[in-house]
């Protein structure tokens, strides 16, 4: 099978100064075609033998089922995929598959993991750890030896290994046969050694290159693939092109260190023109470089093509740039015109995963399908297995191997398409290559489903790649050219450029004449749209709006905020007067529009036609430094200080080098911080403007004296300080600014306080008698205990220093503060950004846990005043209607004399015998199957068969409860009357009801019906200390056979008329005997050893020892206590 990407006739291409090339690019060179679903075999006979005690056991009989799952990756952060990551990616998976309902709820997920250490030594130690917790499946790493490890074992523990590594080729050979070692990987990622391998045949191919040095590093790019990455790489490389008669240098380059100039000499020489290099983004621009240097881009007779195992950037970006490298950025951005980079193509990005950027993300999404792959190759095998909730047979590991083999599944973006080896095929390379503005862009794919180049748009700058150089670096291989022709071009050549410069030069004038008179720096008021209700006053900066989602919070000083553009700006208004622009202003008014960097407030414009002018200014959330600095809720260690310091000093060095030169009213109110929590410079530039802006402050205001605690002492000292202030008076600034940060005291602190005028007329002051003169006191308590802090604190002394010759200017401070503090822009970006998701993470749970909390007590509390049952429906948002009752039993009681009582007793006794009372009573019926409707004053209401049906059980359970609260009665002391007795009226009745709850505000569970009425007249017609019972009561009560009752005779009942009714003796047989004698056991337990007694010990036989809880009357507690002998007392 064959493709041509393009058609441009081959005569045009030859001619064109740039060639586009137009190559026909045959797939059928390549060792491994393009597979078919139907070259996959049947499954091997092996894996229908494997043994049943290997089996997947997932599910129990009632349905329920466990999948162990082990995650065999490096703890280390140093690796893309880690354990961290992997275990955020999977569980994320899993909650996606349950949403669209691909994963049953009764499928439990539980995950082991384990550190590899990406080497063999811990993989070994991890796989050895999930045999003994007979895992299901394993997520394993992308490490090739470590996987290797891995893969080999699980054949033992018949589990499959899904990674999103296996780069070698022994993980992407054909693996028809279970024997084969590497039987039970599945391959979910979407890249792999032999892909990229077969995309650089096809090219190789095309173009008919047979000579080739191979330039790499072993351990580059180690946190993907780990040790030996690119050697493993480079090995994979000629295993493919074993049929193409390769002719190729080996070539380590870690042994050499940096000296790549003597490798292009002595390896490349002028004998091969194709460089393959896989090594470190930083390493690869070195080597460009010196390439460079060596005059081997001249005449472009050598191509580089460099590998990548993931993105270190997104696409565009310029690979060729390093921030102030000024001189290296030029030879690396023509060198970068001969290098073509291969690496796998799109990248994707986890929102869930806590600071993960584009950087080699692509390797979690094919963890991510993984997990998703396998949970529907494992739902789908349930559903085959089973009948009803019972497994008809077992699932192994195997099997489930050939399920994800040779099949479309659904991943997370796309569908995941699996060859018959287990591999996943739907992946595609890119070929990038930097355009005339010096970004990346891509200009070839390859499809490794097809394996075929599905794009191709790569321009030659020097026509078609050769293998072999003509000429040579050193011109070595081709003749002299005249030196009088040469120098006559040179000559020409110079005057060319001269001309050239003098034109550029007016054109730029010309320019810079029609931009000022443009004035892109002036805004319409139409095009400004307010946010409402965002005003706040400011008394010390302009400060922007901090989102309602901020982990800082308290008020804060704010300027208007607004839209521009679609952009959130803050506006800043300008004083009511009229400003007429002078062609200095004006100049500097472009030159601030068009001032960007990534630590400065970015400026818009002036609006000056709306109700009131006013500045435009980049937004930024998070408020100013000083706001974060006195917020003590927000954590900031010694590490991130020294970010929002290295960001300040960035700034300032860049302000300090463009064409405005100073700040002149640097603070940290002036320093802002966005959402990345990057710190910006706000309030420079403009300085004309700010003249009017000071007019309004009074000297002898506080606000006037504190705007000046950061000036510099000679800035002080002047009659009329310029409002640019000096570079000088801005390091002093800084020093301010970087004392404030570390100490967190707030500005200028002093160990004794000071008011701002104060402080700064001793600091214009000077030197004192002593030559010490007055600056913010620093406390070894308020300085991190960091080993560099003294050099810090150093530097911050020589930025205030009273000298300013003596102050370093802002290179030297990032040259002294990047030996430790420089690192990568991501890096510094991903630390802020965890510190900030820690702390919104700990807010988040305290509240959560505050919540549940207070949930917790409202369901605690509707629990005692509604059944449970019933309260669980309101809580549900059910409604309850009232329900109909059949048959239940109600008690009703009330106190002999209370009346009498009451009138003698001062309400606060009445009120403390009631609760000691009735707490004790409550503690009785929780023994039996009764609900308490409820009390009022000394009466006591108590029901059974309600809300919960118990057939006849009811007239029992009251019956017992009688008998028990009765009993209690009897040696129950009024504690303001102690030798007074107090007696109980009890009556009962059986019949049917009608409950429901009743009521919006203080809801209540109440009883309706006659019976009701009934129950409150027999114990209104009772005598105290008796059990007065209804004939329907005692008809039911007559069908258990254990209770004696009396006949009492005909009663008159009002409303009734007469009834015959019965007293409530005891209750006979083992049951009612056995309640009762324990009941008084205890009672004789705790007058003998008090109420407060917790528990006491009784002894049964010669070994046995049973305890009792003294503090109830739990029957269930204190079964055999009746039976059992009194021990003496032991405390």
């Amino acid at each position: 099978m064959s493709v041509s990407p393009c058609f441009i006739p081959l005569l045009a291409t030859l001619l064109s100064a740039s060639m586009t090339s137009c190559v026909e690019f045959n797939n059928s060179v390549l060792i491994q075609k393009p597979w078919k679903t139907s070259d996959c075999q049947p499954m091997p006979s092996q894996c229908r033998n494997v043994s049943q005690e290997n089996a997947f056991i997932l599910c129990e009989d009632d349905g329920q089922c466990s999948v162990r799952v082990a995650v065999i990756l490096p703890e280390s952060d140093e690796y893309i995929v880690n354990q961290k990551k992997a275990n955020i990616i999977l569980r994320e998976a899993e909650e996606a598959s349950r949403s669209e309902n691909m994963l049953p709820e009764s499928i439990k997920f539980i995950y082991y993991s384990y550190d590899d250490g990406c080497s063999q030594k811990k993989a070994s130690e991890g796989i050895i750890r999930s045999m003994q917790n007979n895992v299901h499946v394993i997520f394993g790493s992308t490490c090739d030896y470590a996987l290797a490890t891995v893969g080999r074992a699980v054949k033992y523990i018949n589990a499959p290994l899904i990674t999103p590594g296996g780069f070698s080729h022994d993980f992407t050979t054909n693996k028809t046969d279970y024997k084969h070692e590497m039987y039970l990987v599945v391959n979910s990622g979407q890249a792999d050694m032999r892909s990229y391998a077969e995309f650089l045949h096809i090219i190789f191919h095309g173009y008919n290159l047979k000579k080739v040095v191979l330039m790499y590093e072993k351990q580059a790019q180690k946190e993907v693939a780990g040790e030996d990455a690119c050697y493993l790489f480079m090995r994979n490389l000629m295993t493919e092109f074993e049929n193409l008669n390769l002719d190729y240098v080996d070539g380590d380059i870690g042994v050499l260190g940096d000296d790549y100039s003597n490798f292009f000499k002595n390896k490349v020489g002028v004998d091969y023109g194709i460089i393959l290099m896989c090594a470190s983004c930083m390493n690869v621009r070195k080597m460009i470089i010196e390439a460079t240097k060596l005059n081997m881009m001249d005449r472009g007779e050598y191509t580089f093509f460099n590998v990548e195992l993931y993105n270190y950037a997104p696409i565009p970006s310029k690979p060729w740039y390093v921030e102030n490298d000024r001189v290296n950025n030029i030879l690396a951005r023509k060198g970068y015109n001969y290098v073509y980079t291969i690496l796998p193509y799109p990248e994707t990005k986890f929102e869930k995963v806590a600071n993960q950027s584009v950087r080699g993300s692509m390797y979690l999404e094919g963890l991510y399908d993984g997990m998703l792959m396998y949970i529907q190759t494992l739902t789908k095998a349930l559903k085959k297995n089973q009948t009803g909730h019972y497994m008809k047979q077992m699932i192994t590991g195997c099997e489930m191997v050939y399920e994800m083999s040779g099949r479309t599944f659904k991943g997370r973006n796309d569908d995941i398409l699996m060859n018959c080896n287990a591999q996943r095929t739907d992946c595609t390379y890119a070929m990038l290559h930097v355009n005339p503005e010096g970004e990346y862009e891509v200009v070839g794919l390859y499809n490794t489903l097809n394996k075929t180049v599905t794009y191709w748009n790569v321009t030659w700058p020097s026509g078609y790649p050769s293998d072999t150089p003509e000429c040579g670096y050193d011109l070595s291989k081709c003749p002299i050219y005249d030196v009088v022709k040469i120098l006559a071009m040179c000559l020409v050549g110079v005057i060319i450029l001269g001309l050239t410069i003098v034109l550029l030069i007016l054109y730029r004038q010309i320019k810079l004449k029609a931009e000022i008179e443009a004035k892109a720096w002036k805004v319409r008021y139409d095009e400004i749209t307010l946010v409402p209700n965002k005003r706040r006053a400011s008394s010390a900066s302009v400060k922007t709006e901090i989102d309602g989602d901020s982990v800082i919070g308290g008020t804060q000083l704010y300027a208007t905020v607004g839209y521009f553009k679609s952009m959130r700006v803050a506006l800043k208004e300008l004083p009511d007067v009229r400003i007429e622009f002078s062609h200095e202003q004006l100049v500097e008014l472009k030159v601030m529009k068009d001032l960007t960097h990534e630590n400065l407030v970015k400026f818009y414009g002036l609006c000056l036609d709306g109700p009131n002018s006013c500045i435009l200014t980049e937004y930024c959330p998070k408020g100013s430094l000083q706001d974060i600095l006195e917020k003590e809720q927000v954590p900031l260690d010694w590490s991130f200080h020294m970010l929002l310091i290295m960001d300040l000093v960035k700034g300032m060095l860049y302000l300090h080098r463009s064409p405005i030169k100073f700040h002149g009213a640097l603070k940290s109110t002036n320093c802002l911080v966005d959402n990345r929590f990057v710190l910006k410079i706000a309030d420079f530039g403009l300085h004309f403007l700010r003249v009017f802006s000071q007019k309004d402050i009074e000297e002898n205001w506080h606000a006037f004296w504190e705007r000046k605690l950061w000036t510099a002492p000679e800035l002080l000292r002047l009659d009329h300080m310029p409002p640019e202030g000096s570079q000088k008076g801005d390091v002093y600034s800084f020093g301010i600014i970087m004392h404030e940060i570390i100490v967190r005291e707030g500005v200028f602190y002093l160990d004794e306080y000071m008011d701002a005028r104060e402080i700064c007329e001793l600091v214009k002051k000077g030197p004192d008698d002593n030559k010490r003169v007055l600056r913010p006191y620093i406390h070894s308590d308020k300085i991190y205990d960091a080993e560099d802090k003294n050099e810090i604190v150093q530097l911050m002394k020589r930025c205030w220093s009273e000298d300013p010759d003596l102050r370093p200017d802002f290179a030297t401070i990032k040259n002294q503060l990047n030996k430790k503090y420089g690192g990568c822009f991501l890096d510094n970006l991903l630390d802020r950004m965890e510190q900030y998701a820690n702390t919104l993470e700990k807010k988040v749970d305290e509240r959560t846990q505050a919540y549940l909390d207070e949930k917790r007590k409202c369901e605690d509390l509707l629990y005692q005043l509604l059944p449970k049952s019933v309260a669980e429906q309101l809580i549900n948002g059910e409604s309850v209607s009232a329900e109909s009752f059949d048959s239940v039993t109600i008690y009703f009681s009330d106190i002999v004399g209370f009346t009498a009582l009451s009138a003698e007793s001062t309400p606060l006794q009445v009120v403390n015998l009631l609760n000691v009372l009735y707490t004790t009573f409550d503690k009785i019926i929780e023994q039996y199957d009764v609900y308490k409707v409820e009390t009022i004053g000394d009466a006591y209401m108590v029901a059974s068969g309600l809300p919960n049906r118990n057939g006849n059980n009811h007239a029992a359970e009251i019956a017992r409860m009688a008998l028990a609260l009765l009993e209690e009665v009897k040696n129950f002391n009024i504690p303001h009357r102690p030798k007074d007795p107090l007696q109980l009226r009890i009556g009962m009745h059986t019949g049917p009801v009608v409950a429901g709850v009743v009521g919006l505000k203080m809801p209540r569970y109440c009883l309706f019906g006659d019976t009701v009425n009934t129950a409150s007249r027999m114990e209104s017609n009772g005598l105290p200390l008796k059990i007065h019972v209804s004939p329907v009561t005692k008809t039911v009560l007559d069908t258990f056979g254990s209770f004696d009752l009396e006949y009492r005779g005909e009663v008159e009942m009002k409303g009734k008329g007469k009834m015959r009714t019965y007293w409530l003796i005891r209750e006979r047989g083992d049951e009612g005997s056995k309640r009762m004698e324990v009941y008084k056991r205890v009672k004789e337990l705790k007058a003998l050893y008090g109420v407060s007694s917790r528990t006491r010990t009784r002894s049964r036989g010669s070994k046995e020892r049973v305890t009792i809880d003294l503090s109830t009357s739990d029957i269930s507690d204190c079964e055999e206590a009746a039976a059992i002998p009194l021990l003496p007392v032991t405390t």
